[in-house]
């Protein structure tokens, strides 16, 4: 699960990292009440929307005035942002953040993510912030520091310090680098991320000298966890994510929408997996992962070809089951219940195995529906991908 970024900062203020004053706007009236409130002598104002790339698209402004905060508002509010992460589609605009705009020294890198092969969070730092951070590793891989946390340990304040130093930042500004490091990770560990951003890191000048201020954040957690983050959970923007998706997990159900045209139900994840892999070998696309699960019902099976049909790009649908857990015969009823229910228009190639097949198998024959039989997975993967490519 994602966030926005006025909401990242708040969770990340919450752990004691400095950001800038700020509040969101959903329109042109808040944003200029906001800058009044702020009462600074710049402000930013910036298109909130789950992507990256928001300054190079024109969702990112600088103002001196409230009316000029005022005026960029009503200009940013209702785009469509195109960045290089939102595709040619673009995101709609809903809302803006208005922050107090800072005196820039110097623009630094911070984050964190898991690595899977360690098992460890994994902190990285640059010098070369306010850039994408994936063009640095692939072209100045020596400017990113990496330190990895033993998690029965923590952050300690020596690996906080090491990686201030390696940013080469002024020796006032250690103390602060390191708190702020720390507060992160705090609040990674805390809010179970997968991810946690900061670019840029900000040097910044004020009347009391040098300071440390995270002018961006970017936080994603793991879905699994978010049982335990009910806050968290209720920053979710629907506008944000794909609407089969939420659908799809408010039954239990796990859809990922993707660009092929071969519809997927399949139990497993795993076996869901190799079924896109085997679609692809004979030179389709899968529309989509879905995994139904070990325990559907035939109410389940239903819903799940609701969620498929409803991608208008879906020329063919593979149903592939290994009835372990799940019985085939389950499968086999809730497959004829949703082929009656949805008025199927598009080609079905159905493979059947394990508990209960046979039955299951002969309840589809008795059906009188038009689907394609198969009996191995390959070949179940490849009559889809024909039929396809047929429609």
């Amino acid at each position: 699960m994602n966030v926005h970024e006025y909401q990242a900062k708040e969770i990340l203020r919450a752990h004691g990292v400095n950001v800038q004053r700020g509040e969101v706007a959903s329109t042109p009236d808040e944003a200029e009440a906001i800058a009044r409130k702020l009462g600074c002598p710049m402000y930013m104002v910036k298109a909130q929307i789950h992507a990256g790339g928001r300054g190079k698209g024109g969702g990112v402004k600088l103002a001196t005035s409230p009316e000029e905060v005022r005026a960029h508002a009503e200009a940013i509010l209702g785009m469509q942002l195109v960045t290089h992460q939102t595709g040619p589609e673009g995101k709609l605009v809903r809302e803006v953040l208005v922050a107090e705009a800072n005196e820039i020294e110097k623009e630094l890198y911070l984050g964190m993510v898991i690595d899977r092969d360690s098992s460890r969070v994994v902190i990285m730092s640059s010098e070369e912030g306010g850039v994408d951070i994936e063009e640095v590793a692939a072209n100045r891989p020596e400017k990113i520091i990496k330190e990895t946390v033993e998690p029965a340990v923590g952050l300690p304040p020596f690996q906080a310090r090491k990686l201030a130093y390696g940013l080469g930042l002024p020796q006032t500004l250690i103390p602060k680098a390191t708190q702020l490091m720390m507060a992160l990770y705090d609040a990674f560990i805390a809010c179970d991320c997968s991810l946690a951003e900061i670019n840029p890191l900000a040097i910044t000048e004020t009347d009391g000298g040098q300071d440390l201020v995270a002018l961006d954040a970017k936080l994603n957690f793991d879905d699994n966890a978010l049982w335990r983050h009910e806050d968290i959970e209720a920053m979710r923007d629907p506008h944000e994510e794909d609407a089969r998706e939420l659908e799809a997990g408010k039954s239990g159900l796990s859809y990922i929408s993707l660009d092929g045209n071969i519809g997927c139900m399949v139990n497993g994840a795993g076996l869901a997996m190799s079924t896109m892999d085997l679609i692809k070998l004979h030179g389709g696309e899968p529309a989509n992962f879905l995994d139904v699960g070990g325990s559907a019902t035939t109410e389940t099976v239903t819903h799940a070809f609701r969620l498929i049909l409803a991608d208008e790009k879906v020329k063919a649908v593979l149903v592939n089951i290994f009835g372990g857990i799940m019985q085939c015969d389950v499968i086999a009823n809730g497959i004829i219940e949703a082929v009656k229910q949805m008025d199927l228009k598009v080609p079905l190639v159905v493979r059947l195995e394990g508990t209960n097949v046979e039955l299951g198998k002969q309840i589809l024959a008795d059906s009188g529906l038009n689907l394609i039989a198969a009996d191995g997975l390959s070949e179940a993967a490849q009559k889809a991908v024909e039929v396809a490519g047929n429609q």
